[in-house]
Parts: C-alpha cells; sequence; structure tokens
C-alpha cells in the first residue's frame, strides 16, 4: 500500500505545505483513491505519478473547505480530459450538494461520466471495490467528521496439492475455488473454496483520521491495523494558548492513543501553519510535533510532507519511497 501527501497544511496553505489531501494506491494496480481534496489538489496530483483518468473513488472526511474545496475542480478538470470510467464520491451528507451546486452556477453541464455518490455518514456504509474495503467511523469536531478504515483485499493461492488430492481437473473448477466459489462436483459432493485456498499475504490495514479532537475514539480500531495518519494540528502549549474550539488534536494526544493501542506505524499531518520547517523569526517548527509525540510513542513515527510517499509493505514495515 503506498501513501502519498498531497497537502499536510491545516486550514490554509503556506509556501510548502498544501490543504489536506492523500492518495493511496495498492503496487499492482492502476487505479487509486483520494482521500480528502483541498483547494489546490489537481496541481498537487499534477507534480506526482497518479492522473485524474486513474482516480477509482474519492473519500471525503467531512465538508470543512480545507478538506473539499478541490472537489469541483478536479471532477470538472478531469471531465475536460475526456475521462470516460465512472468516478465514485463517498461523502458525508453536504458534499454531493456543494459539487453539484458549483457545477449549476458555473455552467458544468453534461458529465461525460457517471458520477456517484455515496453517503459515509449512514450506518450501513461500507466500501468494497474487491481491491480494498473501507469503513467510516465517526470522529469529533465541529461538523460530522469520519475516520476511513482502509483495508486492503490481497489475492488467494489454491492449494495445489489439495486439489490434486481431491482429483479435481485443473481448469474452470480450479479458477471458480480461486475467486471464492464453492464447487460441486460430478458425484456431488461440494468442495469449500475456504478450504482449499490461501491468502497470500496477510491484509495490510490503515486508519486515515478527519479532523478530530479525540483520538481515542479510534482506539480499538487501531488495535487491528498497522498504521495511523492522524491530524496533529498543535502542540499541547499553543492548544492551551488558542483555546480547544477548534476541536483538533495536539501531537501528544494521537502519539498516546497510538502507544495504548501497540500500534506500529504512526504518521501525523495537518499541522497549523505557525509551524515552519526551519526555525528563524518564528516560534515554532515541525520539530516540536516530533518531539511532543516521540514522548509517548516509540513506534515508527513520522511527520508528512508535501508529496512525499511511504509504502506499507507486505510485511507490515513502513518506508519513504
Amino acid at each position: 500500500m503506498r501513501f502519498t501527501f498531497l497537502g499536510t497544511s491545516a486550514g490554509t496553505p503556506t509556501v510548502s505545505r498544501n490543504v489536506t489531501a492523500l492518495a493511496l494506491a495498492i503496487e499492482d494496480h492502476r487505479e487509486w483513491y483520494l482521500f480528502d481534496c483541498g483547494e489546490g489538489t489537481q496541481h498537487r496530483v499534477l507534480k506526482s505519478r497518479y492522473s485524474s483518468a486513474k482516480l477509482k473513488t474519492i473519500f471525503i472526511t467531512h465538508v470543512h473547505g480545507d478538506h473539499c474545496y478541490g472537489l469541483p475542480g478536479l471532477i470538472a478538470s478531469a471531465n475536460m480530459s475526456g475521462r470516460t470510467a465512472p468516478l465514485t464520491v463517498c461523502a458525508p451528507d453536504g458534499i454531493e450538494q456543494y459539487v453539484r451546486n458549483t457545477f449549476a452556477y458555473t455552467d458544468v453541464h453534461n458529465l461525460r461520466f457517471p458520477l456517484n455518490f455515496v453517503r459515509s455518514d449512514q450506518d450501513d456504509f461500507h466500501y468494497d471495490d474487491g481491491h480494498i474495503s473501507v469503513d467510516a467511523i465517526a470522529m469529533s469536531h465541529r461538523v460530522p467528521c469520519f475516520a476511513y478504515h482502509v483495508t486492503e483485499k490481497p489475492p488467494y493461492h489454491i492449494n495445489e496439492s489439495v486439489l490434486d488430492s481431491l482429483d479435481i481437473p485443473r481448469g474452470p473448477l480450479w479458477h471458480e475455488l480461486q475467486l471464492g466459489n464453492d464447487v460441486t462436483l460430478e458425484n456431488g459432493d461440494v468442495v469449500r473454496a475456504e478450504h482449499v485456498r490461501n491468502v497470500a499475504w496477510p491484509p495490510r490495514s490503515a486508519v486515515i483520521g478527519g479532523d478530530n479532537d479525540k483520538p481515542d475514539l479510534l482506539l480499538e480500531t487501531l488495535k487491528k491495523s498497522d498504521l495511523l495518519i492522524h491530524e496533529a494540528t498543535f502542540t499541547e502549549d499553543v492548544l492551551a494558548r488558542v483555546g480547544p474550539q477548534y476541536m483538533h488534536s495536539t501531537a501528544a494526544m494521537v502519539a498516546k492513543t497510538a502507544a495504548d493501542a501497540e500500534l506500529k506505524h504512526l504518521i501525523l499531518t495537518h499541522f497549523s501553519q505557525r509551524y515552519r520547517a526551519e526555525k528563524s523569526t518564528k516560534e515554532h517548527t515541525v520539530k516540536d510535533l516530533y518531539d511532543e509525540a516521540q514522548n509517548y510513542y516509540q513506534g515508527n513515527l513520522q511527520l508528512a510532507e508535501d508529496l512525499q510517499s511511504y509504502q506499507l509493505e507486505k510485511d507490515k514495515t513502513l518506508n519513504k519511497i
């Protein structure tokens, strides 16, 4: 699983950071997925390995502009570029209205491709396209906001020795079993796919958080995940000065939850513009966020940067690429 950060700033862009967007791809698949789409995301996509033509599904965490203002532009540009494949947008209430009203008032009509919206704030929301499955987890923010728990669906290998021992001829029956379908032999015996196939490698999973001031809402899900990508807008000292009304997490809050879950990997993102890359006339740097998180979390800790990619390998290690 490859994660590419297209924007890592909170609220407003900076010279080095755009607002929130994250690309996800599975190694061997040409299609990719987008989580949040702040203003300017399509320009960041142009600087990445991805294209709007191969974008399969967009997941939006909530209606705040730094997470969704880029949607109409990205979709309109895909239309102008000749896209014909369907595009699905999974998002809470308000996102479809925002996009369709923007198109209505800016003369965008007759999309060349089906644009499908799915409400991710519904209790029965579940996305599964055969490559990944995604569930939504309600967060704590000023508006309804959701994290997405993404689990890959790796291929299965059939156990050839078992099939040979059962005298099942190679061909269509093997194919059906590999797909997960039970088969009935000529003698009436039923062969269960679960008994003759094995997953190629343990599924990798990640939680991609939206804005949230209660990271512990994710604790139980994190116990069965490999990676958390979560906002760390402030350090504790800054939060004490600005107050809790913005309902964002500190680096310490997220790190404590990751430690409690015994999580292997944590990537912090969505940093306030007050945290600069280098110390200058500004009081704060991103290192302050790293240092604060490291006080509580001893796993693999990373601070996201725009256009930086990370690979969650099949052996569950996480590497910069």
